[in-house]
């Protein structure tokens, strides 16, 4: 029988401390506190397996600001690594009381006891490509923020747009750059905020334009074009998916792959009463929340309508797939109509996601019976 020892290693920018446990003697020994290189850990693990003859080991750490650097490291050193996925470990908290060394000991006891899932580590391409759309989600975001600042700062001095219903158009814009304020310092203000509106558009655009670049790529250009099928799924989402899923392979069915995106419901049951919650929101927030948004597109249009912009979308794939996506996106909005006619919106919008994480898994692992 083999002899293994599992090193749990609870990782930050300033330090790392390790924790080792033994399966047979149910012992957690070798606590210490490591400066943060990886030839660190290396030199420890050599030195147990030196003195206590272990024939295999075992290390981890939970996934979170070291990425995938680590692991790397430790792999170019010769060393195998897992990484934790947070949300699925066993926690074990005495007290209430938590700190780096209790965290080693519970990533050790999960190696030991397999109480977690571990972390897909992409490639170095696939992980390039999921850095860069993720800088553009961000860039995003704080396009979002000036345009909340901007229209604060117009009512905050009593300046409303009239002349139309809808934000940030051509006349709210025009509107916007002809506005005419007492103050100087308030006039240099508006004019400050607009600048940024403006350098933040181009670069969201210059984003784009390099996604749709790389989407391009033999890689990824056939895997684009099938999810592209899906209503609401167009290149941005499509290969947001692709480089930060890799292997949807992993997942033996599509409801493990809902499941890991976070998008099936809790349950907080007690003696004979079963209590269903919200959904876990476990796993890959980022895909989570690109899938919700594309649902929105499932709660407006008529059942079973092909639009001119998806038909090209589809334009060029396999009749299989084309047939299949369009049976989910019928499928996807009878339930976004029947659920909305119930029920509220977001519990919605919410299922619809759901499932249409189902039929992204069936497109990507040929599951399309």
């Amino acid at each position: 029988m083999k002899s293994i020892l599992y090193v749990g290693m609870d990782v930050h920018k300033d330090n790392y401390v390790l924790c080792s446990y033994n399966f047979e003697k149910d012992e957690y020994f070798a606590r210490i506190e490591a400066k943060p290189e990886a030839r660190n850990i290396v030199q420890y693990i050599n030195q147990l397996k030196l003195k206590h003859n272990y024939d295999e080991v075992v290390c981890g750490y939970e996934a979170g600001s070291l990425g995938y650097s680590l692991y790397h490291d430790l792999k170019e050193l010769g060393v195998d690594c897992i990484i934790l996925a947070p949300t699925t470990m066993a926690q074990k908290r005495k007290n209430g009381i938590k700190n780096d060394k209790r965290d080693a000991k519970n990533i050790a006891s999960c190696l030991a006891f397999g109480t977690y899932s571990p972390v897909y580590v992409p490639t170095e391409e696939d992980n390039a490509v999921k850095e860069y759309i993720r800088m553009r989600d961000d860039t995003k975001l704080a396009f979002k923020k000036v345009k909340q600042q901007i229209t604060s700062f117009c009512l905050r001095h009593g300046k409303r747009f009239i002349e139309g219903s809808s934000y940030w158009t051509l006349k709210h814009l025009k509107w916007l750059n002809d506005l005419q304020l007492d103050n100087m310092i308030l006039q240099e203000t508006l004019s400050e905020y607009l600048i940024s509106y403006y350098q933040t558009q181009i670069k969201l655009e210059t984003f784009d334009k390099r996604i749709e670049e790389l989407s391009k790529d033999e890689r990824y250009a056939e895997k684009v074009k099938k999810l592209s099928c899906m209503i609401g799924v167009k290149t941005h989402t499509a290969l947001a998916t692709i480089v930060e899923i890799g292997d949807f392979k992993r997942f033996i069915k599509a409801e493990n792959f809902a499941s890991y995106l976070g998008l099936v419901p809790g349950e907080n049951s007690s003696g004979g009463t079963k209590r269903i919650t919200g959904i876990t929101k476990a796993g890959n927030s980022h895909i989570r929340r690109l899938l919700v948004e594309a649902a929105q597109c499932y709660t407006r249009g008529q059942i079973g309508h092909i639009s001119k912009e998806l038909a090209k979308r589809q334009s060029g794939n396999d009749p299989n797939v084309i047939a299949y996506a369009n049976k989910g996106n019928e499928r996807l909005r009878r339930k976004a109509y029947k659920i909305m006619f119930k029920s509220k919106r977001n519990i919605a919008v919410t299922a619809v996601a759901r499932e249409l994480a189902c039929f992204i898994w069936g497109l990507m692992t040929d599951n399309i019976a």
